[in-house]
């Protein structure tokens, strides 16, 4: 069982457009809602593979109960510390004809120190059955630095594998607490160590501690970077469609290849770049192309 945790979860609004227009008004359907947030796409993810995952995220408001639902009704296991705080929104624009999505992320509201306590003991808690445990996802404001590393912590002393999904200085802190693989996309990477080159950030946080660090490139696809060694994948055609979940399916790949005992970069790279590739065809996020496993074979490595 691979155990997620998701300190900070949204409800999805996926809107989908003929064409989005800045400036003028559009006319759409209802919009498909259901629980996001990272981990709960790598959740999804797992589950659709195959896989045996469990959710552990916060819940609060009236849209906390209605993330809980949609939790439920998707046959998700879970466990949702309550928090006082509304679960925050998550907005997705996809223009159908560039199959390009706009997103909307609103931050959230902070937690307190009762309820960072709850959730630190659920993790202690749930880590004892699971074979890898994923951190994923932006934090609400005022997060503790030490979230992730935290997890990273508990992974080590239950001899689990650990994957964090971050950036800034919760990235490092997993990083310095010897987070077995970090995921952060390009963009991520760069903001967080201040470099443009993706081989020169990853080769930082392996320098504080992480043990492998998987870049996502976009159309470009993964990059994946060890102490000695650098590993890269891609389609030899870029996908069109909706990328909003393509890096949370590599992190199910990752976490779900670590969980059955498989370390060797070279096939996690190829399965997380698969994954995220069969992700962006996939009309929502957490969801994968159900032609995905024909995916690894048609990549260009090196």
């Amino acid at each position: 069982m691979i155990l997620t945790v998701t300190p900070n979860p949204a409800i999805d609004l996926t809107y989908r457009v003929a064409a989005l227009e800045p400036g003028e008004t559009h006319r759409v359907a209802p919009p498909t809602a259901r629980a996001g947030g990272k981990g709960l796409n790598v959740a999804r993810v797992i589950g659709q593979t195959g896989g045996a995952s469990f959710v552990l995220t916060t819940a609060g408001g009236a849209s906390g109960l209605r993330l809980a639902d949609d939790l439920e009704a998707s046959g998700l296991p879970s466990e949702l510390i309550p928090v006082a705080a509304p679960t925050r929104s998550s907005v997705a624009i996809v223009d159908e004809g560039s199959g390009v999505a706009t997103i909307f992320n609103e931050t959230g509201a902070g937690l307190s120190p009762a309820e960072w306590t709850a959730l630190r003991e659920a993790v202690e808690r749930l880590a004892v059955p699971a074979t890898a445990i994923v951190g994923s996802g932006s934090l609400p404001p005022g997060a503790p630095e030490s979230i992730y590393a935290d997890l990273v912590e508990v992974a080590r002393r239950r001899g689990i594998p650990s994957i964090v999904d971050a950036s800034g200085t919760a990235l490092l802190a997993a990083a310095e607490a010897g987070a077995d693989v970090l995921k952060p996309n390009r963009r991520e990477l760069a903001d967080t160590v201040g470099s443009d080159d993706p081989v020169a950030g990853a080769r930082v946080l392996l320098s504080a501690g992480a043990g492998l660090v998987l870049v996502s490139l976009g159309a470009d696809g993964m990059l994946a970077v060890g102490a000695s060694r650098t590993w890269s994948a891609r389609l030899p055609r870029p996908l069109a469609g909706n990328a909003t979940g393509a890096g949370d399916a590599a992190v199910a790949a990752i976490a779900t290849a670590l969980g059955a005992g498989t370390t060797d970069p070279a096939v996690l790279v190829r399965r997380a770049t698969a994954w995220s590739a069969a992700a962006v065809v996939a009309p929502l996020a957490g969801e994968l192309d159900p032609a995905y496993p024909e995916y690894e074979a048609r990549l260009v490595t090196s």
